[in-house]
């Protein structure tokens, strides 16, 4: 025979707006992260092997 059990006997927790606030801010917090990565890391400026239009080729003689 099965048995019946309440609602509230076989929850596995309350609810709670904790776990909500440590998602949130576990998100904010990764944001935040890359963001900071993304201004302060220096971007090269261009790739090995490519010459950039700036740079002065040397005349032939």
């Amino acid at each position: 025979m099965a048995r019946i059990f309440r609602e509230q006997a076989v929850r596995q927790g309350r609810k709670g707006r904790r776990v909500l606030v440590i998602l949130i801010c576990a998100i904010v917090l990764a944001l935040a992260a890359w963001a900071a990565t993304a201004l302060l890391v220096p971007k090269p400026d261009a790739p090995a092997g490519q010459t950039s239009a700036t740079e002065t080729v040397p005349a032939q003689q």
